[in-house]
């Protein structure tokens, strides 16, 4: 370990070593080098982190709406005042373009935080009354407690705020387990919010699978909030219902892109192109299974890899890059895979390689002339790589889009009015846009359906999934 970083976990306010002296590597993506080691936490690690959160949960669940709320809204300007040190945490654990990144992740992470700040103080419920003769009745709106949060690697700071700021806004304390190739920048972010925070309230623990196990075991938390693959979720879900834990699962996605045949195509092609390949289309929403009408398939297919290949792959310090490596080793290799596996009827229109042989780096790629049964359609890449399939009725593209397990995203593309209102209609997937694709906003909700999971993040949805509800009668009578 000579020569690396030492990562520390982050427990009731300061870095502390883990107990057994277990480490992994944490390489850098864009060069395939390891420049620092992190902590495999043990049960006994996670079970400090959780004596820190619920000895921290009572004062932090009676402080007052103003007061949480002034301390994320601090949290937010002390992370957008040191946005230059996070971003570059980030991309040197990520491989993403620093410029990009600080553009497109910096300043939806400081709204979201302001956001759940002002939704601490508007805690909603029905009216107070008198429901029942001579007696009356209120609600209570209370945090869950002891929170278990795990975050994954393709959005490490942007997640580990979608997990802790409605959280810490509703009264809860918590303890986030970052993915074990991208800690980085997670430790950073509670180092910083610490300095707004009493001891405990937010704690940061590194490790492996055992230890996300481990965390979700343990007695203390009372709520379970995951954002990982599908596998993941169903043992998070598993294991939770054992100790009957609220859930809390985004999971994987395979977002449907339907391009009709009144779409402009060239609009179209660059803008799926870029909600495709934004983050290597490692995005559980990434526009990456697009369904195009027939009529204009051959063209739009043409401009859709014409796009593509223009989006430039690079190191992090390369102000051109769209967008960087893929993750790690064994998401490459998966990657390839795919690529390796394409079957005969389907044809690589552009990409299909990985650029040398130092970092992670794939060709931006789209395939097309998939069927609806092929792996491709029905299982996550997640990777750089676009699949299209042809349409003939406005039926088979509701049928085909619908025919995944998941259901986290979807996109239509159309200028026909009443096309686009019964697709947004008949679509069975948590979010759906119309002539674009990936937005996000802090007011409105994110979750998906299906084996996409439940629960949703941002917005008041978000907020009240971190709450619980209590409902308290007042005998009034003589």
């Amino acid at each position: 370990m000579t020569g690396k970083a030492l990562l520390r976990n982050f427990v009731n306010g300061e870095y502390v070593e883990a107990k057994d002296g277990r480490y992994s590597d944490v390489i850098d993506p864009s060069t395939g080098e390891v420049y620092a080691q992190a902590p495999v936490s043990s049960a006994a690690d996670v079970d400090a982190a959780f004596q820190a959160a619920a000895a921290a949960f009572p004062g932090w669940r009676d402080a007052t709406p103003k007061e949480r709320s002034l301390a994320l809204l601090k949290i937010a300007d002390a992370i957008e005042a040191r946005a230059e040190e996070i971003v570059a945490a980030e991309s040197r654990n990520t491989g993403k373009p620093v410029q990009l990144t600080m553009e497109e992740e910096i300043p939806p992470m400081v709204d979201n935080i302001r956001f759940f700040a002002g939704a601490a103080r508007m805690l909603e419920g029905k009216s107070t009354g008198e429901y029942m003769a001579d007696h009356t009745s209120s609600i209570r709106r209370e945090p869950i407690g002891v929170c278990a949060q795990v975050a994954p690697w393709n959005y490490p700071m942007m997640m580990a705020v979608w997990k802790f700021a409605p959280a810490l806004a509703a009264g809860n304390t918590v303890v986030l387990k970052p993915s074990d190739t991208t800690p980085v920048s997670t430790l950073l972010l509670a180092e910083i919010a610490s300095e707004f925070l009493p001891p405990g309230v937010f704690n940061v623990v590194m490790g492996d699978r055992d230890t996300g196990r481990a965390l979700v075991e343990h007695p203390t938390p009372q709520m379970v909030s995951i954002t990982g693959s599908v596998r993941a979720g169903m043992e998070v879900a598993a294991s939770a219902a054992r100790d009957l834990k609220k859930v809390h699962l985004e999971l994987g996605g395979k977002a449907p892109v339907v391009v009709f045949a009144d779409a402009d195509i060239a609009s179209a092609a660059e803008g799926i192109a870029g909600a495709g390949l934004f983050n290597a289309g490692q995005d559980c929403t990434a526009a990456t299974r697009v369904l195009v009408q027939e009529s204009i398939a051959e063209e739009f297919t043409a401009a859709l890899a014409a796009a593509a290949a223009d989006l430039k792959t690079a190191g992090p310090d390369d102000p051109d890059a769209y967008f960087g490596p893929v993750n790690n080793a064994h998401q490459l290799a998966q990657v390839q895979g795919f690529i390796d596996r394409v079957p005969a009827h389907a044809k690589i229109e552009t990409g299909g390689h990985r650029i040398g042989d130092t970092g992670y780096f794939f060709e931006p790629t789209v395939i097309s002339g998939f069927r609806q049964d092929d792996e491709h359609i029905q299982n996550e890449i997640f990777g750089p790589v676009i699949t299209v399939q042809a349409f003939d009725t406005e039926e088979t593209a509701v049928e085909w889009a619908n025919g995944v397990r998941y259901a986290l995203a979807a996109s239509v593309w159309t200028k026909d009015h009443g096309t686009a209102m019964r697709m947004t209609k008949a679509l069975d997937f948590g979010a759906v846009w119309v002539n674009t694709h990936i937005p996000f906003i802090s007011e409105m909700p994110h979750g998906g359906f299906k084996h996409s999971g439940y629960g949703k993040d941002l917005s008041l949805y978000g907020f009240e999934d971190y709450t619980r509800i209590k409902h308290v009668m007042h005998y009034i009578g003589k």
